[in-house]
């Protein structure tokens, strides 16, 4: 793959940006809503209390902050062109196996979530979309994999809409605010799978 680090992506709509401290505590309070973090987070739950603290919280983002625009961290914090409101994130990070152990830096993982106020506007699939595009015709990386909760069809479904494939088999994830491992369903999409998707969407 070719490492060129969060560079400013458009749409029609959004501008997706490097991230900046700026914006940190805005996404931070995004993320603590449980209607957001409940089938995202992973953060282990020993953690889980101190996740909720933005004075404990604020210096590990200021540490973070100063590798965002290393050219090998795929990281954007999202904005609407035409008011300049940031509603949220997107990043596409190295892929693990079942040990958490980074196999292949050509295979990744994506995440995204958006103000909870913004949805319904599409502005999740857009920004998801231009990363996508971005990483596998630019960065050429080799494929995606991600899971999705069985009982969060919304993100699963855009799964699939992008073109993503189901495995057969599932994974139990500990996410950090769910009170039980919950049962994911495990998707992947090769680059030339998505070529080939873009392409046929052209003609």
């Amino acid at each position: 793959m070719k490492y060129l680090g969060s560079k400013t992506l458009e749409t029609d709509r959004l501008i997706l940006k490097a991230q900046t401290m700026e914006e940190q505590k805005y996404l931070w309070s995004i993320l603590m809503k449980p209607d957001v973090n409940k089938y995202y987070l992973t953060v282990p739950k020993k953690f889980s209390e101190k996740l909720k603290d933005w004075n404990k919280q604020e210096e590990y983002y200021k540490n973070d902050m100063e590798h965002a625009n290393d050219l090998d961290v795929f990281r954007w914090s999202i904005f609407i062109k035409e008011t300049g409101q940031c509603i949220g994130r997107v990043s596409c990070h190295p892929a693990s196996d079942e040990n958490c152990e980074i196999n292949n830096p050509n295979i990744r993982g994506v995440g995204w979530f958006i103000d909870p106020k913004f949805k319904g506007n599409g502005y999740g699939n857009e920004a998801a979309q231009a990363m996508m595009d971005y990483m596998f015709t630019e960065c050429e990386i080799d494929e995606i994999r991600t899971g999705a909760a069985i009982q969060n069809p919304a993100s699963w479904m855009i799964m699939e809409k992008f073109g993503f494939l189901r495995l057969d088999k599932t994974k139990m994830v500990e996410y950090t605010y769910a009170d039980e491992l919950v049962e994911d369903y495990q998707y992947y999409l090769t680059r030339q799978m998505y070529l080939e998707n873009k392409n046929h969407k052209k003609k």
